[in-house]
């Protein structure tokens, strides 16, 4: 008979060591593999008027979002929970891709955002937050005379 020198298990052991070492390093993975930047994932713009961001974070808790403007960096920092842990202290996760825990993303704005006219609104996942130009930087037309 055949007798294998490796449990079957082998590839179960290697998925998890590979998790625990992607944990220890805090990268979490993504449909296109190791996340480049972190969670959440951003998009960053803007027109003429403002400054648009924004944060791609479904399933987090309004209340553990933290949005901060200091010295021209805007910090989004929150939490997301696993639903895993909560349902059951029994349950086993067989496969963990979602990202669970404490995050943080900061973002330099360009001089003429003003601190003063900032708007943050979270709506289905989707965190937006806009920044206001400063009069003084808005373009105008000046006539010739």
């Amino acid at each position: 008979m055949y007798r294998s020198l490796f449990p079957r298990d082998v590839f179960a052991e290697m998925d998890r060591l590979q998790r625990e070492m992607q944990q220890a390093y805090d990268l979490s993975p993504t449909i296109r593999g190791l996340a480049r930047n972190g969670f959440p994932a951003i998009n960053v713009g803007g027109t003429p008027q403002s400054i648009e961001i924004y944060a791609f974070a479904p399933g987090v808790d309004p209340a553990t979002l933290e949005v901060n403007l200091e010295r021209g960096l805007l910090s989004i920092a929150g939490e997301r929970k696993s639903p895993l842990a909560s349902a059951d202290a029994k349950a086993t996760a067989h496969i963990n891709e979602r990202f669970d825990g404490r995050f943080r993303r900061a973002i330099t704005l360009p001089d003429d955002a003003d601190p003063d006219a900032v708007d943050a609104q979270l709506r289905d996942g989707v965190l937006r937050i806009s920044v206001q130009r400063r009069a003084s930087a808005q373009p105008r037309r000046i006539a010739v005379q």
